[in-house]
């Protein structure tokens, strides 16, 4: 059994993972330490980080009526991304001849959104959604990171001798992917970018200078740090 605080959790099984951000210790779990139904993940650092945030966010909502929604993306592209993340890394490294790292089987899967769709979907978010609510962005292109490396192969001219098989990293997870058939049915969103379109728009940005300023009011972290506010929309820096 629980005691104290945590009674109302003694007849539900006790997981902690990524979604559930655990806020004490784990000798707050000690009368529990020997149940076969106790199961602890430990996750990624910076997905119980981004987990909390949600909860705090809503917190807000819950206790003093504040109207906010929260938005969840899947993983974003785009031309003028931040160097270091993956698909501007890789087409890089491509063009200067380097090869690129391909982690353990290839097959973990992301699900691609292309930073203009992500725009267009949290400005309908901000216009039109429900307080409280949480709506999941998505870009509809899920890949298997093989599947993204013979695409990006394809899109600068190389061929899989440019690929360099590498074990796999810690904690590696085995798909990334959001269900957002909520904000398509209430709020109509479609993603308009295909992957082929967008990347090939990405490879071409590399070509030519950094696009400039626009007057920015608030930055939003969309998991690229991609997106300024500016005026009323969201657009892509």
């Amino acid at each position: 059994m629980i005691q104290g605080r945590y009674v109302d959790l003694a007849d539900a099984d006790i997981v902690v993972l990524d979604l559930f951000t655990y806020a004490g210790t784990m000798s707050n779990l000690a009368p529990v330490a020997g149940s076969p139904r106790l199961r602890v993940e430990r996750g990624d650092i910076r997905a119980a980080a981004r987990a909390s945030s949600d909860l705090l966010v809503r917190a807000y909502h819950r206790t003093h009526g504040l109207p906010v929604c929260v938005t969840r993306c899947s993983n974003n592209y785009g031309p003028h991304q931040f160097p270091e993340k993956v698909i501007p890394l890789f087409i890089s490294h491509l063009l200067d001849g380097k090869k690129v790292p391909l982690y353990g089987d290839g097959l973990n899967v992301r699900d691609w959104l292309h930073v203009d769709d992500h725009c267009r979907g949290i400005q309908l978010v901000a216009e039109k959604g429900r307080p409280g609510e949480v709506y999941n962005i998505g870009g509809g292109a899920e890949l298997t990171n093989k599947e993204l490396t013979y695409r990006r192969l394809g899109a600068v001219g190389a061929n899989e001798s440019m690929i360099q098989p590498v074990t796999d990293r810690k904690g590696h997870d085995r798909r990334y992917s959001v269900n957002w058939s909520k904000i398509a049915d209430e709020l109509g969103y479609r993603p308009q970018v295909s992957f082929d379109e967008g990347l090939a728009a990405t490879v071409k940005g590399k070509h030519s200078p950094a696009v400039v300023l626009l007057r920015s009011v608030t930055i939003l972290w969309g998991g690229s740090g991609l997106l300024r506010h500016a005026g009323t929309s969201w657009v892509r820096a």
